[in-house]
């Protein structure tokens, strides 16, 4: 197999998880008698300081000529702590989602019982959670219209946006992803107050009858919030709209121990070419490729993920936390374990939530062989992709 892999290495930790990665990869090749051939272009804040734009023509250029993209990190201080600046880095990789048609972002969370005891949490919360995250990854209020400030800088507007086809598209693929798994499907969104999220969960309720076999659920944002911490086995798959999905994620990363043992996986169904939709990257919308629903790389990457932990057994689930469950879960249920949670958020101040482990515990070499554990996870993803044919982004992002 030979193929062509985008290096896009950005900003902070990326270059030097870029570069291992691609050891890595070298390896696979060698092994299998594959081919990859690399190209580097720039991304980020180290492409605003060489060409003023956050995702150049050439960047672009050089990922629709490539098989698949393997992208590091973006954002520096500087812009973070600067309001006013009108370009930023994350305008790249929003461009670059938008631009490549990378509507869907797949995040799997296992916990692999040799680092249980790793996570900030206790070790008996996150045994056995196993979990993944579909969030939409194109719409919503990070690219709605419109949006900016009042002329006199003192009111600000965004936009939540979505369509049908936007909201059918995420919700099928993360249907067959549960039929794949447990078959249990969580519908994440703030449906008591967000219009756009009505119409989630109105499309998803219209979607269900077609897989009959999918346990279907919806859960309130801020229930899910506590939800995934207090009880992260009770999910399955979970999927949501493009901010929600962001927060969630990261969020979920304290049950793993570490954003960086997160792997993520973007990209959009169908085999075909990004270059089959470049005609149409204008109009700002990514489109979708047509494809059979037996025929589903997305899926052969979730199935052969999950088959590598432990023979892919079903672990038992917890009970069903509905939205009214969990209002009634924040009064009375909280209180009695308002101590015991404290003191975990306390443990996470202390640790930063981005250690495996609470700073000061362990030396620089335990640290380097945690860092080298979450680059070989991110890896996994990266080559299952590519192994499967399926042609994406797949990012370690910070």
């Amino acid at each position: 197999m030979e193929l062509k892999i985008a290096l896009l290495p950005g900003d902070g930790i990326g270059p030097e998880i870029v570069g291992e990665a691609v050891k890595v990869l070298d390896r696979v090749a060698a092994k299998y008698g594959h081919v990859f051939k690399y190209e580097k272009a720039l991304v980020g804040a180290c492409a605003i300081d060489a060409t003023g734009d956050p995702y150049p023509a050439e960047t672009h250029a050089v990922c629709l000529r490539s098989d698949a993209v393997l992208f590091g990190a973006i954002g520096d201080p500087k812009y973070d702590n600067d309001p006013s600046a009108k370009v930023r880095p994350e305008q790249g990789l929003l461009r670059m989602r938008k631009s490549l048609g990378l509507y869907a972002n797949l995040r799997p969370l296992a916990v692999f019982d040799s680092l249980a005891g790793r996570s900030p949490l206790k070790t008996e919360i996150v045994r056995g959670a196993d979990f993944l995250c579909v969030r939409e990854l194109t719409g919503g209020m990070y690219f709605g219209r419109p949006q900016g400030r009042s002329e006199d800088g003192n009111t600000a507007y965004d936009t939540c946006v979505y369509t049908r086809e936007e909201i059918e598209r995420i919700l099928r693929l993360a249907f067959e992803l549960a039929r794949k798994r447990r078959k249990h499907l969580t519908v994440v969104d703030k449906a008591n107050v967000i219009a756009t999220s009505r119409l989630w969960r109105q499309i998803a309720g219209e979607m269900a009858p077609r897989y009959a076999d999918v346990q279907l659920e919806f859960m309130f944002v801020d229930n899910a919030a506590m939800q995934i911490i207090q009880r992260p086995t009770h999910f399955d798959v979970i999927v949501t709209e493009n901010l929600f999905g962001d927060i969630l994620t990261d969020e979920a990363s304290v049950i793993s121990g570490s954003l960086g043992m997160l792997p993520s996986a973007s990209g959009r169904r169908g085999g075909g070419a990004v270059r089959a939709d470049s005609r149409k990257l204008s109009s700002g919308r990514g489109q979708e490729h047509r494809q059979s629903d037996g025929d589903d790389p997305f899926g052969r990457y979730a199935a052969r993920a999950r088959g590598a932990r432990k023979g892919g057994k079903d672990r038992p689930r917890g009970g069903q936390p509905g939205d009214r469950v969990g209002r009634r879960d924040r009064g009375s249920g909280q209180r009695r374990r308002q101590g015991l949670f404290d003191d975990r958020r306390r443990r996470f101040h202390r640790c930063g939530c981005l250690n495996l482990v609470p700073i000061g515990r362990v030396g620089p070499e335990r640290r380097f062989r945690d860092r080298q554990r979450a680059v070989g996870q991110s890896l996994t993803a990266l080559c299952l992709r590519i192994l499967s044919g399926l042609r994406g982004s797949v990012s370690a992002e910070r």
